[in-house]
Protein backbone atom coordinates (compact mmCIF):
# COMPACT_ATOMS: atom_id res chain seq x y z
CA UNK A 1 0.00 0.00 0.00
CA UNK A 2 1.26 3.42 -1.01
CA UNK A 3 0.61 6.38 1.44
CA UNK A 4 0.55 10.20 1.00
CA UNK A 5 4.41 11.68 2.39
CA UNK A 6 4.06 13.57 5.27
CA UNK A 7 6.53 16.01 6.63
CA UNK A 8 8.15 16.87 9.64
CA UNK A 9 10.34 19.50 12.01
CA UNK A 10 11.56 17.69 15.30
CA UNK A 11 14.49 19.33 17.06
CA UNK A 12 15.50 21.16 14.47
CA UNK A 13 15.93 18.45 11.84
CA UNK A 14 13.58 18.25 9.05
CA UNK A 15 12.46 14.96 7.57
CA UNK A 16 9.66 12.87 5.13
CA UNK A 17 7.72 9.85 5.36
CA UNK A 18 6.91 8.26 2.36
CA UNK A 19 6.44 5.32 1.11
CA UNK A 20 9.36 3.04 0.06
CA UNK A 21 9.91 3.12 -3.79
CA UNK A 22 11.87 0.66 -5.98
CA UNK A 23 14.48 2.71 -6.32
CA UNK A 24 15.11 2.95 -2.83
CA UNK A 25 16.48 -0.88 -2.85
CA UNK A 26 19.63 0.15 -2.96
CA UNK A 27 19.91 2.77 0.17
CA UNK A 28 17.48 0.60 2.05
CA UNK A 29 19.83 -2.68 1.64
CA UNK A 30 23.09 -0.78 2.71
CA UNK A 31 21.31 1.13 5.31
CA UNK A 32 19.76 -2.08 7.09
CA UNK A 33 23.35 -3.49 7.51
CA UNK A 34 24.16 -0.45 8.76
CA UNK A 35 21.74 0.18 11.84
CA UNK A 36 21.77 -3.88 12.29
CA UNK A 37 25.42 -3.15 13.57
CA UNK A 38 24.60 0.24 15.71
CA UNK A 39 22.46 -1.61 18.37
CA UNK A 40 21.59 -4.38 20.13
CA UNK A 41 18.15 -3.92 20.13
CA UNK A 42 16.72 -5.46 17.15
CA UNK A 43 16.88 -9.36 16.32
CA UNK A 44 19.89 -9.71 13.78
CA UNK A 45 23.65 -9.08 13.81
CA UNK A 46 25.23 -6.88 11.41
CA UNK A 47 25.14 -8.98 8.28
CA UNK A 48 22.36 -11.58 9.31
CA UNK A 49 19.82 -12.05 6.88
CA UNK A 50 21.64 -9.85 4.24
CA UNK A 51 18.95 -8.54 1.75
CA UNK A 52 20.64 -7.91 -1.12
CA UNK A 53 19.01 -5.04 -3.69
CA UNK A 54 16.98 -7.70 -5.92
CA UNK A 55 15.68 -8.78 -2.70
CA UNK A 56 15.08 -5.11 -1.19
CA UNK A 57 13.58 -4.30 -4.96
CA UNK A 58 11.00 -7.64 -4.27
CA UNK A 59 9.75 -6.36 -0.95
CA UNK A 60 9.08 -3.19 -2.06
CA UNK A 61 7.26 -3.72 -5.01
CA UNK A 62 4.99 -6.76 -3.60
CA UNK A 63 4.67 -4.22 -0.18
CA UNK A 64 3.34 -1.37 -2.53
CA UNK A 65 1.05 -3.60 -4.30
CA UNK A 66 -0.11 -5.54 -1.23
CA UNK A 67 -3.00 -3.87 0.67
CA UNK A 68 -2.42 -5.61 4.22
CA UNK A 69 1.52 -4.38 3.79
CA UNK A 70 3.10 -0.84 3.96
CA UNK A 71 6.90 -0.23 3.72
CA UNK A 72 7.53 3.71 5.04
CA UNK A 73 11.22 5.13 4.88
CA UNK A 74 12.13 8.58 6.63
CA UNK A 75 14.47 10.92 4.68
CA UNK A 76 16.35 13.36 5.55
CA UNK A 77 17.98 15.90 2.69
CA UNK A 78 16.87 13.04 0.26
CA UNK A 79 18.69 10.28 2.52
CA UNK A 80 16.80 7.65 3.79
CA UNK A 81 17.88 7.35 7.66
CA UNK A 82 14.90 5.07 9.06
CA UNK A 83 12.60 2.59 7.86
CA UNK A 84 9.31 0.54 8.96
CA UNK A 85 7.23 -2.13 7.61
CA UNK A 86 3.76 -3.55 8.60
CA UNK A 87 3.44 -7.27 6.98
CA UNK A 88 0.30 -8.68 7.20
CA UNK A 89 -0.42 -12.74 6.69
CA UNK A 90 -2.48 -14.05 3.29
CA UNK A 91 -3.96 -16.96 6.26
CA UNK A 92 -7.60 -15.96 6.77
CA UNK A 93 -7.23 -17.04 10.13
CA UNK A 94 -4.93 -13.81 10.85
CA UNK A 95 -5.57 -11.50 7.95
CA UNK A 96 -6.89 -9.45 10.42
CA UNK A 97 -3.57 -8.20 11.47
CA UNK A 98 -0.38 -6.82 10.74
CA UNK A 99 2.96 -7.16 12.98
CA UNK A 100 4.94 -3.93 12.96
CA UNK A 101 8.77 -3.73 12.73
CA UNK A 102 11.04 -0.29 12.63
CA UNK A 103 14.93 0.60 12.13
CA UNK A 104 16.49 4.16 12.58
CA UNK A 105 20.01 4.97 12.50
CA UNK A 106 21.58 5.73 16.29
CA UNK A 107 22.66 9.74 14.57
CA UNK A 108 18.63 10.56 14.10
CA UNK A 109 17.45 9.19 17.55
CA UNK A 110 15.89 11.87 19.09
CA UNK A 111 14.17 13.32 16.50
CA UNK A 112 10.86 11.74 16.70
CA UNK A 113 11.44 9.64 13.69
CA UNK A 114 10.51 5.87 14.84
CA UNK A 115 7.53 7.87 16.54
CA UNK A 116 6.10 9.19 13.84
CA UNK A 117 7.10 5.70 11.48
CA UNK A 118 4.67 3.88 13.88
CA UNK A 119 1.89 7.04 13.92
CA UNK A 120 1.74 6.65 10.26
CA UNK A 121 1.52 3.15 10.23
CA UNK A 122 -0.98 2.91 12.73
CA UNK A 123 -3.34 5.49 10.81
CA UNK A 124 -2.56 3.32 7.65
CA UNK A 125 -3.85 0.12 9.84
CA UNK A 126 -7.06 2.41 11.07
CA UNK A 127 -7.96 3.35 8.13
CA UNK A 128 -7.78 0.21 6.12
CA UNK A 129 -9.34 -2.38 8.56
CA UNK A 130 -6.68 -3.47 10.36
CA UNK A 131 -7.56 -4.71 13.74
CA UNK A 132 -4.56 -5.94 15.36
CA UNK A 133 -0.99 -4.66 15.00
CA UNK A 134 2.00 -6.54 17.01
CA UNK A 135 5.02 -6.14 17.52
CA UNK A 136 8.18 -7.99 19.59
CA UNK A 137 10.77 -5.91 21.76
CA UNK A 138 13.69 -6.37 23.70
CA UNK A 139 13.12 -6.10 27.12
CA UNK A 140 16.14 -3.62 27.98
CA UNK A 141 14.83 -1.25 25.30
CA UNK A 142 12.77 0.96 27.77
CA UNK A 143 12.06 4.37 25.46
CA UNK A 144 10.81 2.07 23.10
CA UNK A 145 8.68 0.24 25.24
CA UNK A 146 6.70 3.27 26.96
CA UNK A 147 6.47 4.62 23.49
CA UNK A 148 4.45 2.08 22.34
CA UNK A 149 2.14 2.00 25.25
CA UNK A 150 1.59 5.56 25.44
CA UNK A 151 0.45 4.75 21.48
CA UNK A 152 -2.22 2.27 22.25
CA UNK A 153 0.24 -1.22 22.33
CA UNK A 154 -0.31 -3.35 25.38
CA UNK A 155 2.47 -6.32 26.84
CA UNK A 156 0.54 -9.32 25.49
CA UNK A 157 3.21 -12.17 26.65
CA UNK A 158 7.67 -12.14 27.25
CA UNK A 159 9.67 -14.88 25.55
CA UNK A 160 12.05 -15.55 28.31
CA UNK A 161 15.83 -16.20 27.59
CA UNK A 162 14.51 -15.56 24.11
CA UNK A 163 18.18 -13.70 23.06
CA UNK A 164 21.70 -13.29 23.43
CA UNK A 165 23.26 -10.46 22.83
CA UNK A 166 27.03 -9.96 22.91
CA UNK A 167 27.50 -9.75 26.58
CA UNK A 168 26.86 -13.54 26.82
CA UNK A 169 23.55 -13.36 28.79
CA UNK A 170 20.27 -14.20 27.95
CA UNK A 171 17.17 -11.25 27.84
CA UNK A 172 13.92 -11.63 27.32
CA UNK A 173 11.31 -10.50 24.52
CA UNK A 174 8.54 -8.47 25.33
CA UNK A 175 5.28 -9.07 22.57
CA UNK A 176 3.04 -6.39 22.25
CA UNK A 177 -0.05 -5.50 20.48
CA UNK A 178 -2.45 -2.73 19.82
CA UNK A 179 -6.34 -3.14 18.96
CA UNK A 180 -8.69 -1.39 16.53
CA UNK A 181 -12.05 -1.87 17.79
Amino acid sequence: MIIKNQEFLVNGVSYTIRSANVKDAKEMSELRLRIDGETENLDREKGEAFIDIPGFEQIIKNDSENAKNIFLVAEVECRIVGFSRCEGNELKRFSHKVEFGVGVLKDYWGYGIGKNLLKESISWADSNGIKKMTLSVLETNEKAIQLYKKLGFEIEGILKNDKILSDGKYYNTIMMGRLHE
